[in-house]
């Protein structure tokens, strides 16, 4: 692996992960898709003033699930592949 940004295995992508590698990049997307789904879906309880913990909650998740999302397409993009003869070389032993 000569980039940082790149991974073979499964563990060195949730090494990045975890060291931020994804925060620049995902971060504004969660935002805005965060603040577009919780528009959408809550808005109207919370402008009516009946807005619960439960209802935060969902809100929370708005923006988890687009950071989610979006760190695991930045990580796919950046995934090694082991070039097609190492891999034979590996089946047949």
């Amino acid at each position: 692996m000569n980039n940082k940004l790149e991974w073979e295995t499964w563990p060195d992508a949730f090494r990045l992960f975890f060291q931020g590698v994804t925060l620049q990049t995902c971060i504004p997307v969660a935002i805005v898709v965060g603040l577009i789904l919780s528009t959408i879906n809550q808005s109207d309880v919370i402008v009516s003033g009946a807005a619960t913990s439960l209802t935060w909650l969902k809100v929370g998740m708005n923006f988890v699930v687009p950071f989610c999302v979006s760190s695991y397409g930045f990580l796919n993009a950046r995934r090694v592949e082991a070039p097609v003869l190492e891999l034979e070389e590996k089946l047949e032993s």
